[in-house]
């Protein structure tokens, strides 16, 4: 089973504890901050990915730490279940399948974005806005700078594209004209 997968079913547990606590952004921030944590320190990067120290150690050792940093009981009890599972080194892609859920969850939605070079701040929010309108959700942005696009703009949400690149048009042209 891949790594996305069982960390997106780990997440999704701690999303169904979060809803029936109402404590979901609550809990999306924590873990956010336990994330940087880790990411932050070489220490607790080597317990999280280190494979020959014994899990219900890691678990031991995790939980001390999270409490020291005053991390609620939740998330804790959650590390300790994932520690012992010896599925500790996941916790980057858990938190970002953790933050998907949530975005889900508030109607908030991705659209990666290709430019030949950076929007403005109001086009941005005006690009923003009209993916908004047309998704009826929320939109997340989330850039790609491509010179090879030439000029425009393309955005795809989910398997969605939208292309108003230059290259784009560009390409469409040159194939109704061969197929004429």
């Amino acid at each position: 089973m891949s790594h996305r997968l069982v960390a997106r079913r780990y997440a999704k547990a701690l999303a169904g504890i979060a809803e029936d606590q109402d404590a979901l952004l609550k809990l999306q921030q924590e873990l956010a901050a336990v994330t940087a944590l880790v990411r932050g320190n070489a220490d607790l990067q080597r317990l999280a990915f280190y494979p020959l120290l014994a899990p219900s150690q890691k678990a031991r050792a995790l939980d001390a730490v999270l409490e020291a940093e005053g991390v609620g009981a939740t998330l804790r009890r959650f590390f300790g279940v994932v520690a012992s599972a010896a599925r500790l080194n996941l916790i980057y892609e858990l938190t970002a399948a953790f933050d998907e859920l949530v975005d889900e969850q508030m109607g908030v939605v991705e659209a990666s974005v290709q430019t030949a070079q950076p929007l403005s701040k109001p086009q941005s929010a005006a690009l923003a806005a009209a993916l908004s309108r047309r998704t009826g959700k929320t939109v997340k942005l989330k850039w790609r700078l491509d010179p090879s696009m030439i000029g425009g703009v393309k955005a795809q949400i989910g398997s969605t594209v939208y292309d108003a690149s230059l290259k784009g048009r560009l390409q469409l042209l040159q194939a109704r004209l061969l197929s004429a």
